[in-house]
């Protein structure tokens, strides 16, 4: 859904509501947590804006117009800096999606690093997110972590409240498995519409769980069963964060499976003239699950590289191709 049209389901009973696309026609989203300089409080500079511009260009000519923060990213400033390049290029707010998170503060002082997603602090960091960036409203507010002292139907009061001021359109999750979902869903009249999650051709568990089913393997797999096809059920989009796996297969390797996947990928790449990125990306996005990369990167260059990703057809990586990848990956045959 655009920044300008109307989300009317909010009248209907969550039972009735169905999901639809969180960005639209956008297959990648660019993720900003790189931008703003060091993760420090200190002040943002010009040079940080020049370099978020540089980043925000280089995705709007690739495709991809879909935006994610969180209010944690530089100690804010990847917002802020997100900001002042809005304020530079009027018009630009209404052809992009914002989507940013909340629910997790840093450590300050004497207080520890924690998850707080009481209802009061969620209204407080949405509103200090609009300001830094510069908006008066976020298309897509995430809850980033899980917090074990959260009350389900405060959460469900201040989202629902946040949603009739027209202060955020959409809410979804992040890090959240299955059993959590449901249970605020219980509570939210509002449709949870997206799920980020850590998932790569590196970090396979999230696949792997529904394969490994009635094998010793099965025990070593981390990822919470069941949510993949919880999401799908619900139409809730799973967004991966991570999902080039730091470059593993398109730049640095450090295992054997590691080379032989990048080669594979390089292979690929060159025989349906694309860039390595997009077919890392390809793999993810190929799922029935329609899975969504959020990919973090301050590089102009390798934004540019994921150009096929966010234009493409996925369905050009081959049913066996995408086995190939998964294979070798694991660096194992199948069960």
């Amino acid at each position: 859904m655009t920044s300008t049209e109307t989300d009317d389901r909010a009248v209907q009973p969550a039972a009735q509501q169905t999901a639809q696309p969180l960005v639209g026609t956008d297959r990648v989203v660019l993720g900003c947590m790189g931008l703003g300089g060091g993760w420090d409080p200190s002040p943002w500079e010009t040079a940080d804006v020049d370099a978020a511009e540089a980043v925000i260009e280089a995705a709007l000519e690739s495709g991809i117009t879909a935006f994610d923060h969180a209010d944690i990213y530089r100690h804010g400033k990847a917002e802020a800096v997100f900001g002042e390049v809005l304020a530079r290029t009027p018009g630009l707010r209404e052809r992009i999606t914002l989507q940013s998170k909340c629910g997790i503060r840093l450590a300050d002082g004497d207080r520890p690093g924690m998850y707080d997603l009481r209802g009061p602090s969620i209204v407080r960091r949405v509103e200090e997110s609009l300001d830094r960036l510069r908006t008066d409203h976020l298309d897509v507010l995430l809850l980033h972590r899980p917090d074990p002292l959260a009350d389900p139907a405060e959460i469900a009061e201040a989202l629902e409240s946040l949603h009739r001021q027209g202060l955020v359109r959409r809410f979804g999750v992040s890090n959240m498995n299955a059993a959590q979902i449901a249970r605020l869903q219980d509570r939210l009249a509002l449709p949870l519409v997206a799920n980020q999650m850590e998932m790569s051709l590196l970090r396979r568990d999230w696949l792997e769980d529904g394969v490994l089913v009635n094998t010793p393997a099965s025990a070593a797999v981390g990822f919470p069963a069941g949510t993949v096809e919880h999401c799908l059920r619900h139409g809730i989009t799973l967004q991966a964060w991570a999902p080039l796996a730091q470059g593993r297969y398109t730049g640095r390797q450090e295992t054997p499976e590691e080379h032989a996947t990048a080669a594979l990928v390089a292979e690929l790449a060159e025989a349906k003239g694309t860039t390595p990125e997009t077919i890392v990306l390809w793999w993810l996005q190929r799922h029935p699950a329609r899975i969504t990369p959020v990919v973090g990167t301050t590089n102009p260059a390798r934004v540019r590289a994921c150009r096929d990703a966010a234009t493409g057809d996925p369905a050009a990586l081959g049913h066996e191709e995408w086995y190939r990848l998964w294979i070798t990956a694991r660096g194992a045959a199948l069960p």
